[in-house]
C-alpha cells in the first residue's frame, strides 16, 4: 500500500481553484486501488494535510499525470503559501477499531 501525504498552507482560494480541486479529488477517487483519504488541519500554524491511500503505486502515478493536478501545480502559488508532499510505503497498518467513521485500510504485512 501507498500513500501521499499533501502538506501545505492555504492562501486565498478561487472559482478556479474550487474547480480544480474537485476535479482533482474525482480523479484520485477514480484511480485504480484507490483506498481512501483522511484530512487534517493544525490550528496553530493552519497548516492543512490530505492523506491519500493507494493499494499501488500504479494509482499514485496515475494521479500525479492527471492533467487538473499537472494544471493545479502550474498555479499552486496563487493559492498556496507553500507545500510538501511525502510519499510513502505504508508496511503495516493496525489498531483497536474503535475509530468510527475512520479508514478500513489492510495491512499490507498481512497479505505477504
Amino acid at each position: 500500500m501507498y500513500s501521499a501525504t499533501f502538506i501545505f498552507t492555504p492562501k486565498q482560494y478561487d472559482a478556479e481553484f474550487e474547480a480544480l480541486d474537485a476535479q482533482i479529488a474525482a480523479a484520485a477517487k477514480a484511480s485504480q486501488g484507490y483506498l481512501g483519504e483522511e484530512s487534517w488541519e493544525d490550528p496553530k500554524t493552519g497548516r492543512i494535510a490530505n492523506v491519500y491511500y493507494w493499494a499501488s503505486e500504479a494509482g499514485l502515478r496515475e494521479l500525479m499525470a492527471h492533467p487538473q493536478h499537472l494544471a493545479a501545480k502550474q498555479r499552486y502559488q496563487t493559492w498556496l503559501g507553500g507545500y510538501q508532499v511525502i510519499i510513502a510505503q505504508v508496511l503495516r497498518t493496525y489498531g483497536d477499531g474503535a475509530l468510527s467513521g475512520g479508514l478500513s485500510l489492510p495491512n499490507p504485512a498481512a497479505a505477504g
